[in-house]
C-alpha cells in the first residue's frame, strides 16, 4: 500500500464528512465540544473577511499599500471600556 493511499485525507469527501459528523455529534453528547460565544464568532468572521479580501486583492494584482489594508488592530466601534459612564450620572 502506497503512503498516499492511507489516512483521512485520501478518503473521498463524503466519507470524510460522515466520519467528522460522527465525531462532532459524539463530542456534543459528551459535553466536550467547543461552542462559540458571539464574540468568538464575530472575531472569526472578521478575520476571515480580512483574509478573503487580502487574497482577492493579491490575486487581482492590486496595490498593497498601508492605506489600502484593513487594520487588524483597530476596532471602529466605540469603546465600551471602564472609561465610559454606565448609565445616568448622578
Amino acid at each position: 500500500m502506497a503512503k498516499e493511499d492511507r489516512g483521512f485525507a485520501s478518503m473521498d469527501r463524503g466519507k470524510q464528512r460522515e466520519i467528522a459528523s460522527k465525531g462532532g455529534k459524539a463530542a456534543h453528547e459528551k459535553g466536550t465540544a467547543h461552542e462559540w460565544t458571539s464574540e468568538e464568532a464575530r472575531d472569526a468572521g472578521r478575520k476571515g473577511g480580512i483574509a478573503s479580501h487580502r487574497r482577492r486583492r493579491e490575486q487581482a494584482g492590486g496595490p498593497e499599500s498601508e492605506d489600502s489594508r484593513p487594520s487588524e488592530m483597530v476596532d471602529p466601534r466605540p469603546s465600551r471600556g471602564d472609561d465610559q459612564p454606565q448609565g445616568p450620572v448622578e
